[in-house]
């Protein structure tokens, strides 16, 4: 599990920083149309995110899952047919959400002309992201998370670049509109998933030979028509098409709500209301993000290795397993939450220039990441072990309590209203599925209270220490400046996380969670 969520944070990690960095030039690049153009950007990729994800239709994760449970049987034939069969499907299935959301876009537009060709230039991502997505899926089968980690990896250098070079060229030589530099920005999604998907191909081609062996040492036992395999394969999809779609559903009650929100219990303006969206939904959403990421690699990771512990009716492996992505996710998400608040200041300065609102909204997202996280590795887990019923019956009523609590919380608090709501309806979901892993899966309740109890009690010390050091600085430097907003996250970031790693190191809660190796990095910091 470790060397697996290793590679894919290292890819998803890697691509949601460089997806935060670009922000940088391409923010300024728009002047004074740049919380207008984010918002653009914003609205069109939380649209396109819904399509994308019923164009993926949870495929390439119930594949990972079944070519993983197919594997662990000595049945390496059924799931190489598998994988070749849903190719087909994905190709069908990706046309057709393309064509949908091309033609439906002035329809989905709320009546915003700028939108329209924003969401057709995302539209043509749909044909090749679906085939990349389940070739990915096909690779963490066999538990195999290097190829979907460099594909992640690759598919977003290739679409920042163009996305930079193509908006430069629009907003600073040709001198046109902000709306057109935000259709070349939303098309180098086509231009990335190209890249994504030629390494994915090469590697392939690189590791056929070893797969094609183990095809050849198959039992051969199982007699799985092409019929039921594709059904297997729809089946298994649903739930992860529900829960993939979880955040996006929850940003689409927030675009679709907030205006119309704004509008009755305020007198702001429409351009205002869209730089609070901007703020919220696209500036401090890209960055934390970034932490959640971390949550998402670990749930991609954990889903193979559940399979195949409930396929072997393992159910010692399976109770250490949950325990295991627990504790791995509050080691990690802890520190990272907490960390993110604290530097909000400096972060929000280099990313976006000084806005006082905006900071306060960045430190306020950074906590609502938490349970954001937490609900991406539950539900995974649950899926893991088969309970995909259960997944989207809590997923559904944390959504409910969502959607009851987001008109009052919008009309109070305003853009931090729908950040609160999204919190508390993940939540809920949260508490209702970590009874049920209480209840049936002999999950060591005691030992992840003690776990959780250290390991906040270490981030928040290390909140205090971060924090600390940004509200000294401000004394001695300018914090409207990009450079030495830099200069203060690095000091913040590195005293508050050396006072985590020391106490995580000094107490041995890191080698009863991360394992013995953790001793080197003892050694290296010279902590006895």
């Amino acid at each position: 599990m470790l060397r697996g969520s290793a590679w894919m944070t290292v890819g998803s990690i890697f691509s949601r920083i460089l997806g935060a960095i670009y922000i940088i030039p391409w923010y300024g690049w728009f002047g004074a149309d740049k919380l207008q153009a984010n918002a653009l950007y914003t609205k069109g990729y939380t649209v396109y995110s819904m399509f994308l994800m019923i164009a993926i239709s949870g495929i390439p994760s119930a594949v990972a899952k079944q070519v993983s449970h197919y594997n662990a049987q000595n049945e390496y034939a059924v799931g190489r047919r598998l994988f070749k069969k849903s190719l087909l499907l994905m190709v069908i299935i990706g046309i057709t959400c393309m064509s949908v959301m091309w033609i439906g876009a002035p329809w989905i537009s709320q009546g915003d002309a700028n939108l329209v060709p924003v969401y057709r230039s995302l539209s043509i991502a749909l044909i090749i992201i679906p085939v990349m997505s389940l070739t990915r899926g096909f690779f963490q089968g066999y538990q195999d998370m290097f190829p979907s980690a460099m594909s992640q990896l690759l598919e977003q250098i290739v679409r920042i670049i163009y996305m930079l070079v193509a908006t430069f060229f629009i907003m600073r030589i040709l001198k046109e509109g902000y709306v057109t530099g935000v259709v070349h920005s939303t098309f180098a999604a086509f231009i990335g998933s190209l890249g994504g998907l030629l390494i994915l191909i090469l590697y392939y081609f690189r590791k056929k030979d070893y797969m094609d062996q183990l095809v050849l040492q198959s039992s051969n036992q199982l007699k799985v028509s092409d019929g039921r395999i594709i059904k297997e394969v729809l089946y298994e999809s649903v739930p992860f098409i529900i829960i993939g779609v979880s955040t996006t559903v929850y940003n689409l009650i927030d675009q679709f709500t907030f205006q119309s929100v704004m509008q009755h219990f305020s007198e702001l303006s429409v351009r205002r209301i869209n730089d609070w969206f901007a703020l919220f939904a696209g500036n401090a959403n890209k960055l934390i993000m970034i932490t959640i990421s971390l949550a998402s690699a670990m749930a991609i990771t954990v889903i193979p290795l559940l399979s195949e512990a409930y396929t072997k009716k393992d159910k010692g492996q399976i109770s250490i397993q949950i325990n295991d992505a627990l504790e791995l996710f509050l080691i990690v998400m802890l520190p990272c939450s907490l960390g993110m608040a604290a530097v909000a200041k400096p972060l929000y300065v280099i990313f976006y220039t000084y806005d006082y609102t905006g900071i306060f909204v960045l430190s306020f997202a950074s906590y609502i990441a938490l349970p954001i996280g937490l609900f991406m590795v539950l539900s995974s887990l649950l899926q893991g072990v088969y309970q995909n019923k259960i997944a989207i019956k809590y997923f559904a009523i944390g959504l409910v309590v969502k959607v009851i609590i987001q008109v009052p919380l919008v009309a109070f608090l305003q853009g931090f209203g729908p950040l609160l709501a999204t919190g508390i309806g993940m939540m809920v979901s949260n508490l209702l599925m970590l009874r049920f892993f209480y209840s049936h899966f002999e999950m060591d309740y005691h030992r992840i209270v003690r776990r959780f109890d250290g390991l906040l009690f270490f981030s928040i010390l290390m909140f205090m220490v971060a924090l600390g050091v940004v509200h000294l600085s401000s004394f001695f430097l300018n914090q409207y400046s990009r450079i030495q907003s830099l200069f203060v996250l690095i000091l913040a970031a590195t005293a508050g996380g050396y006072v985590y790693i020391y106490l995580c190191l000094k107490t041995r809660i890191a080698d009863k969670i991360l394992g013995p190796r953790v001793e080197t990095l003892r050694r290296f910091l010279r902590i006895k």
